[in-house]
């Protein structure tokens, strides 16, 4: 499922481009690396939800730190709005990173545990400069109602007097204020009950539309990804495997990866048929990732082109792309023959 191109990528208003990413990390005095992402490409169009999904470990969280330029990445082209964020010095970055925010996954450690939470949500103001005090004050207040927290509770309380899924709204208040284009959701309701996952995601998808948003949600879960994305890019060992609208991921799968990720959402039915199980063994190391398609050790029908050739993005219709020697789905090239 290692795949590589850049043949899904789209003209029109794109609010961040991702062009062959690479992320590595030294491993020790070894000589060795940690093939984190390895030549990856996607965009999002302005107000459109991408998800990045995939297994632990498949670098979807690298991806979105890297866009971040938290670590700045090893190679590669990332663009917010037509700006090259990879050359720019540390002050035009900084200045930059205005317009992107980031939800992480942990949302009580994320808040500072002595401030009081008001000022954590008003400091990106402050540091800024924004309006007057008496602008950023209503400013704040405003933007917690908006989330569904209540102003003056979170002018006399810290983080740890709020739970969980309290918190992450603070998180997603203090990313707003700043007025943002493209907010990055790290992983944002794994942390989370079931049932405040949803009020969370809900709480999403009205922020988006009120402040014109546009969003990428990374998750390791399918089934939270189906309900907030209108696009899906699905990661395996710091590669691209498939991308496509939600609604035709979901229902024809191209990538034996993705339809074991689908087969895999638990379907709330007892008497439900499981699938049977489509691949064996543990991910590859990124240390040292199989050569040729780095899914192929996984694969059920892997053969002799998978372990030597690494598979290229095709078109199978729709804006659905994949990247597979033996797809589920009969590409475009082969469909018109």
């Amino acid at each position: 499922m290692a795949g590589s191109g850049t043949a899904h990528l789209r003209d029109g208003d794109i609010v961040m481009r991702v062009e062959n990413l690479v992320m590595e990390f030294p491993v020790g005095r070894t000589g060795l690396k940690v093939h984190a992402v390895s030549g990856i490409s996607f965009d999002v169009v302005r107000g459109e939800t991408l998800g990045l999904v995939g297994e632990s470990g498949c670098g979807k969280s690298t991806t979105g730190k890297a866009m971040m330029q938290i670590p700045r990445p090893t190679s590669g082209s990332i663009k917010l709005d037509g700006l090259e964020l990879t050359t720019l010095g540390n002050e035009e970055l900084r200045s930059a990173r205005t317009k992107m925010q980031m939800i992480f996954q942990d949302p009580i450690s994320s808040l500072n545990p002595r401030r009081i939470v008001r000022d954590s949500v008003r400091e990106p103001l402050d540091v800024w400069g924004r309006g007057s005090k008496a602008e950023r004050e209503a400013l704040v207040d405003r933007v917690l109602e908006s989330v569904g927290i209540d102003p003056q509770r979170a002018a006399e309380s810290r983080p740890h007097q709020f739970s969980g899924g309290q918190c992450q709204r603070i998180s997603i208040a203090r990313a707003l204020v700043l007025d943002p284009t493209l907010i990055i959701c790290d992983e944002p309701v794994s942390a989370l009950d079931v049932s405040v996952q949803a009020q969370v995601i809900n709480l999403l998808e009205d922020l988006k539309k009120q402040y014109g948003l546009t969003l990428i949600f990374i998750a390791h879960d399918l089934a939270v990804v189906k309900n907030i994305s209108d696009r899906v890019a699905v990661m395996y060992l710091g590669k691209m495997c498939e991308i496509s609208p939600s609604d035709d991921l979901y229902a024809r799968p191209a990538h034996p990866y993705t339809r074991v990720l689908i087969d895999s959402i638990p379907v709330p039915d007892p008497s439900a048929v499981l699938a049977d199980a489509t691949t064996i063994g543990e991910p590859g190391s990124p240390v040292t990732p199989p050569s040729g398609c780095r899914f192929h050790p996984r694969c059920q029908f892997a053969d002799d082109i998978c372990k030597s050739a690494e598979p290229i993005l095709q078109d199978i219709g729709n804006g659905h792309f994949v990247a597979c020697h033996h797809p589920l789905e009969v590409p475009v090239s082969i469909q018109s023959r």
